[in-house]
């Protein structure tokens, strides 16, 4: 769907909102923690959130991943998180759907960080003004402060050690026109994002054209889904994949199987955040929730353990010696249509 259409949906839905709020008689919850600054703000936040008792919590993060976020905030907080989690694009149709019939479910959203920008524009969140913001990384809070960064999930190239030597790896994304790379070149078919950044940073004109002739001469296999992408490395069906997250080849690595990891410069990283929704019927849990999972002695420490990036700078990084160039949300949000459509025409339907 493009973003046009996105914006048409989210403006009547919250038309809808707004003026169904009022009409259902409730008080709006106190929200007045999100911008103190005061001394005792740490321990008003726990005692505001544990009046509260819940939260409702939708994300797109890792199914396998969600207990070992939640669980430790449960156990130290005795708060409950409802989780509802799917994908990016049914996690914002769903908080859209809610708000144009008036329901307000959720409490605080984790997901990718042009999803939280698009719910910002449209005042469907919440700004939080939090001293752990001077933790992070730089880049990882937008001015507007309605969301904040978490991790980063970071694109690398994976290869099958059975079927290409370390000292045969390429250098830079020139190098992948050599003809000994014909056949075993695989990409990820919604990975539009990372060939904006990165095409961008090589010069729109020059990158476009250094990907039309990579395709051209060698090829590329396109496979639907991340994670499906690095299995088809560990294989040796996809020897050498350009877009796999990093955490995924190195658990595999981790595992025993067949498979190590390498960046290309620049190496182009985009990020996931967390956020607190404008009408949340449990705003002080949800804040609680919300700089749990920004903290390094918090899920910041559980995220550097599943080897993502965490945003946090007090945590050591699994690619420390590794400059990012960030997948920029404005871009995805403006030139959706530019970009899907330049990535498709290069890469999709040339290998269909």
């Amino acid at each position: 769907m493009s973003w046009s259409e996105w914006r048409r949906r989210i403006a009547v839905a919250m038309m809808a909102a707004m003026a169904a709020w009022p009409a259902m008689g409730q008080e709006r919850p106190d929200t007045s923690l999100m911008q103190y600054k005061g001394q005792d703000r740490a321990a008003r936040i726990e005692a505001a959130a544990r009046r509260e008792g819940t939260l409702t919590l939708y994300t797109s993060l890792a199914e396998k991943n969600i207990r070992a976020l939640v669980d430790p905030f449960e156990k130290k907080y005795g708060i409950k998180v409802v989780v509802w989690r799917s994908g990016q694009s049914r996690v914002l149709q769903r908080i859209l759907t809610e708000a144009s019939a008036g329901r307000h479910e959720v409490d605080a959203i984790h997901m990718g960080s042009p999803e939280l920008e698009a719910l910002q524009r449209e005042r469907i969140l919440q700004p939080v003004d939090s001293p752990v913001f001077q933790q992070l990384s730089e880049g990882s809070v937008p001015e507007h402060r309605e969301w904040a960064a978490t991790i980063l999930q970071v694109f690398v190239q994976a290869y099958n050690t059975d079927k290409i030597k370390k000292e045969e790896l390429p250098e830079s994304y020139q190098d992948l026109l050599d003809p000994k790379w014909k056949g075993k070149l695989g990409i990820e078919a919604k990975a539009w994002p990372w060939y904006a950044a990165l095409v961008r940073r090589l010069g729109e004109e020059k990158g476009v054209r250094l990907f039309d002739d990579l395709v051209d001469r060698n090829g590329i296999s396109v496979r639907h889904g991340t994670s499906l992408l690095n299995n088809m490395v560990v294989a040796g069906e996809v020897p050498l994949a350009l877009t796999v997250y990093s955490h995924m080849p190195q658990a595999s690595k981790d595992r025993g199987a067949a498979i190590d990891w390498f960046t290309l410069d620049p190496t182009i990283a985009r990020a996931n955040g967390v956020a607190i929704a404008r009408h949340a019927k449990h705003p002080n849990a949800a804040l609680l929730f919300y700089e749990y999972m920004l903290s390094a002695d918090g899920a910041q420490k559980e995220f550097a353990a599943m080897d993502y990036v965490p945003t946090n700078a007090r945590l050591d990084s699994p690619l420390p010696n590794v400059k990012f160039a960030l997948v920029d949300p404005e871009t995805v949000l403006e030139e959706v249509d530019k970009w899907t459509r330049l990535f498709d025409e290069t890469f999709v339907k040339r290998t269909d």
